[in-house]
């Protein structure tokens, strides 16, 4: 960890546990380290707001995952079959201290929202946002809002907490896309293919209203760029006015004195390089 010398600079948390596919894999791991590149590169942060993780235990895990599914994920037994069913990392916790101590910080991995407790899911192996929620809510009491703008129904999160009412599930995803079986989250907002901006962004309507209501302690965010018009797996016709959604989310909650960490959630395509610019919006729009 390296200590931050301004408490007015977000904090960008980066993963480097992570794993080499091949470039056209479908969902391309690279992505993650590429993402923190462009923020150096482009000189939106500096190696001074960088912190790295460790490795999560087991034992924080047990919050939300079963051991069977632990024991046979973390010694490598996990089936044919169960491995199928996955597709694929993360350290959402940190960035959730961070933002507890400094007001807004955001991971450059995490967003694996598709984990159950007992099975991984549409490229998700653990469920990070669920994790960090369980770990800050049974650590502290603090209660806590999971907006969830990835393309995708956050259905395993939805799941872990559907009788939790210490933690706020708030989807906004494609009603057609994956997955086939919705979960029930404490508010989903459905959307017809082929949505643009300007009707996407009005649905950030709901936002004011659930953080006077719910009062949360911290809002996880899961910033997916999926709903962009160039996603391969996407569905929506966003452009890059996914910064306005981005910016308006974490103004929004700080302004309103939450604390607020991001994750960057979904995001397909070939060409690793755009993708990851694509994904450092969320980061590009935690500056102002």
């Amino acid at each position: 960890q390296v200590r931050l010398e301004s408490k007015k600079l977000p904090i960008i948390h980066h993963s480097k546990y992570v794993c080499e596919l091949p470039a056209n894999h479908r969902f391309p791991m690279g992505k993650f380290p590429r993402v923190l590149h462009f923020l150096l590169k482009d000189q939106v942060i500096t190696e001074k707001q960088v912190w790295v993780p460790a490795i999560a235990s087991k034992d924080l895990l047990s919050c939300v995952h079963t051991d069977d599914y632990l024991n046979k994920f973390l010694s490598g037994k996990t089936s044919e079959q169960e491995q199928r069913r996955t597709g694929f990392p993360w350290g959402t916790v940190l960035a959730a201290e961070a933002a507890l101590q400094r007001g807004l910080a955001c991971s450059t991995a995490g967003g694996t929202h598709h984990a159950f407790p007992g099975y991984g899911s549409g490229f998700c192996l653990l469920n990070d946002l669920a994790v960090a929620a369980k770990y800050v809510n049974s650590s502290s009491k603090k209660k806590v809002l999971i907006v969830d703008l990835d393309v995708h129904q956050g259905d395993g999160t939805a799941f872990i907490f559907k009788e939790e009412p210490a933690v706020f599930t708030f989807s906004v995803h494609c009603g057609k896309n994956f997955p086939l079986r919705k979960q029930e989250s404490d508010l989903d907002i459905s959307l017809e293919d082929g949505l643009e901006d300007e009707e996407y962004l009005s649905t950030e309507a709901h936002l004011p209203w659930l953080l006077q209501t719910f009062r949360p302690d911290l809002v996880l965010y899961d910033a997916g760029v999926d709903p962009h018009w160039e996603d391969e797996l996407g569905r929506l016709r966003l452009t890059d006015q996914l910064y306005r959604r981005d910016l308006y989310v974490m103004k929004t909650t700080v302004n309103q004195g939450v604390p607020i960490a991001t994750v960057i959630g979904g995001g397909y395509s070939r060409d690793l390089d755009k993708l990851a610019l694509r994904h450092s919006i969320v980061h590009r729009a935690a500056t102002q």
